[in-house]
């Protein structure tokens, strides 16, 4: 019954529609016949054309057994079209007569087109408008393109020409509901040529949004490919343009992802850390709550061992997206970037104003021409009969080699780091070219990590020996030698305060001040930040064995911030207390030659002059001057790392002043 019920209704079908059909066909071929040959010319109107392009069914045979192609133009659409006003010609410019030669290729070069429009619109009133120029910009990125690169099995032939894309007639405005329409169903334009890609993005979060809800907020193919510089998929700046396309639609998430490594490597211009889309997929990607999503608490093992191949309980608990402003869901993310905010805020309040103050009553007494009061028995004390031997001997040779090795491992963390830090820094990428690239950077970072707590741990372990073994029965532990805190570094604080105020004189310091015991002390805190954090994100899979999830996330805080507070400090704080002040200034080399003139000596350390000259070892320490040869090399150096450090100095005030215009703006 129901067999016969569809013959019947394909009958009545084919009664209807064979007729019409044959009555259309018939008119084209009567048209066609009737039609006198004539040549084309610029100003053949349209109507010649649309007298057979218009006509439904229009179409023509290229060669047995192909397809038919479809000539007809649908006026509706033509009408909408932007090109509207167009003549036919105007584009279709290979075409000299109708009927149409054989043969002709019957393409229109929509590049040359526009380019000579901008030419001719630019001769004509000096520039281009809005319209044509932002047409120009688009073929200069389509030329650029894969699209508009020879196909493999066709050389003669783009891979994508703009009528594959934006079809031959239907040129909408952006404004316009075609337009909309278009960008809706874009994807199977994309799909006529990337169809395994479209039949998974149809089925993903995204395509289903789009294709069958019709939702114009969801991201279409050109959102995240952009529309005209499509590159290779594999290319870097195709997965950069990928990545961060993301970040237009998810720009919360985008930010927490800047903030931890994979995202400032990819910000540098890097992809040999995690995408977005390595993790969430590129086109099938699906809720986190989904069980076949790959960012699953269930699939996050296999997810994360792509590029990390242990991986542990704790380390699959990394908060990828985690911040500092909410503290419901991230208490020790906030409290760890609040914690360090307020040291950073305190340390230099205090120190930043303790160098002010000196350097403005020091610059007034040298003014005024007034000098440094030194005791009595200091003034007429008789010079030591040490003969050439004019100078005093403070650091020895090891000291001052573990200092610069010290300084030049926190210069290489400094720029590796910094640059990682301050990925949106104006130089960050010039920087990242400079040192060799990421992984580059990321060796010389590990290798200077190495040495900075290698040369730490070195020092404490011969201070130690020297301490409880060399000198266990001799050695005063809060004696003048001794870098432990004491009374009198607070007397000697509260006597600098009154000399800055001028209420007093400019006190009278012995063998170690209380400015370069806290410098002394400093890197004790340091290091066990700085080192621990490292050591933990050096090692995450193994530290993710015995530490919960959330300590990446405040091991990178940590990290970041206390590097930042030290090289802020070592090239502001310790450089003026070094020799920015007006008494050293420009360079003090005794870090480099170990030793000081003895007038200085006098009048930078008189307690310790007098306990010398009291006990008579002061001949014991009297050495003599360096060479100028070693002057020279010694000025050269100072010079060079204070060079170097002042550069740091300004990559990190520069990198917070970018982070403080990109969280207002």
């Amino acid at each position: 019954m129901k067999r016969h019920l569809f013959l019947l209704l394909l009958f009545c079908w084919g009664v209807v529609w064979m007729p019409a059909a044959l009555l259309a066909r018939d008119e084209l071929v009567d048209a066609m016949e009737a039609m006198e040959p004539f040549k084309v010319t610029q100003e053949t109107s349209n109507d010649k054309c649309l007298y057979c392009h218009e006509v439904k069914g229009f179409s023509v045979l290229k060669s047995p057994g192909q397809k038919r192609q479809n000539l007809h133009v649908e006026m509706a659409t033509l009408t909408k079209s932007v090109h509207n006003r167009q003549l036919c010609v105007e584009c279709h410019q290979d075409i000299s007569r109708v009927p149409h030669e054989e043969g002709s290729r019957r393409r229109v070069d929509c590049i040359r087109c526009h380019t000579d429009m901008q030419k001719k619109s630019e001769r004509g009133s000096g520039k281009s408008g809005t319209s044509l120029h932002r047409v120009a910009e688009s073929i200069t990125r389509y030329m650029d393109s894969v699209h508009a690169k020879p196909r493999r099995n066709d050389p003669s032939r783009a891979n994508a020409y703009c009528s594959d894309c934006h079809g031959g007639h239907a040129i909408y405005s952006k404004t316009s509901a075609e337009q909309k329409e278009f960008y809706i169903r874009s994807p199977l334009v994309c799909g006529g040529c990337h169809p395994k890609q479209l039949q998974v993005y149809e089925n993903s979060l995204h395509g289903s949004a789009v294709l069958r809800w019709g939702d114009e907020k969801k991201p279409v193919c050109a959102d995240c490919h952009t529309t005209h510089q499509i590159g290779l998929s594999r290319s870097t700046d195709a997965q950069l343009i990928v990545a961060e396309s993301c970040g237009d639609c998810h720009k919360q998430e985008y930010a927490s992802y800047a903030a931890t490594y994979h995202g400032q490597v990819t910000t540098l211009g890097y992809v040999n850390t995690a995408k977005c889309f390595d993790c969430h997929e590129s086109h099938d990607n699906k809720r986190v709550t989904d069980p076949t999503s790959k960012t699953h608490k269930n699939n996050r093992d296999k997810t994360c061992k792509v590029c990390h191949a242990n991986v542990s309980p704790g380390f699959l608990t990394f908060q990828p997206h985690g911040n500092t402003h909410d503290f419901q869901k991230y208490p020790e993310m906030w409290l760890a970037s609040k914690g360090m905010l307020a040291l950073l805020v305190g340390v230099f309040a205090l120190f930043w104003t303790h160098s002010l103050l000196w350097f403005l009553r020091e610059r007034k007494e040298k003014q005024r021409g007034e000098h440094h009061v030194l005791p009595k028995e200091v003034l007429e004390a008789p010079p030591p009969a040490t003969g050439s031997r004019v100078n005093v001997q403070r650091f020895p040779a090891l000291w001052r080699l573990a200092h610069l090795c010290f300084a030049l491992s926190i210069m290489v963390l400094g720029f590796t780091g910094l640059t990682v830090l301050f990925a949106n820094a104006f130089w960050a990428q010039s920087m990242a070219r400079f040192l060799g690239g990421a992984e580059a950077m990321a060796v010389a970072h590990r290798v200077a990590g190495v040495v900075f707590v290698g040369v730490f741990c070195i020092h404490l372990v011969a201070v130690l020996h020297k301490l409880l073994i060399k000198n266990r029965k001799t050695f005063q532990w809060f004696g003048p030698h001794s870098l432990l805190p004491r009374w009198q570094d607070l007397w000697d604080l509260i006597a600098m305060l009154k000399w800055f105020a001028g209420k007093g004189a400019r006190p009278h310091l012995d063998h170690w001040t209380y400015w370069e015991k806290f410098d002394y002390w400093a890197p004790f805190w340091g290091v066990a930040i700085i080192g621990g954090s490292g050591l933990v994100l050096w090692f995450p899979a193994k530290a993710g064995e015995y530490l919960p999830g959330w300590i990446f996330n405040v091991a990178t805080i940590f990290h970041g911030e206390e590097a930042l507070l030290a090289i802020v400090f070592l090239f502001s704080v310790h450089f003026f207390n070094g020799h920015f002040r007006p008494s050293k200034f420009p360079l003090d080399i005794i870090m480099f030659v170990g030793n000081m003139p003895l007038e200085e000596f006098k009048k930078e350390r008189t307690v310790e002059y007098q306990r010398a000259v009291r006990e008579g070892k002061l001949e014991t320490m009297m050495v003599e001057p360096p060479s100028r040869r070693a002057q020279r090399y010694s000025r050269i150096l100072g010079f060079t790392l204070l060079g170097t450090g002042l550069t740091l100095l300004f990559l990190a005030l520069s990198g917070v002043l970018t982070e403080i215009i990109h969280l207002f703006l």
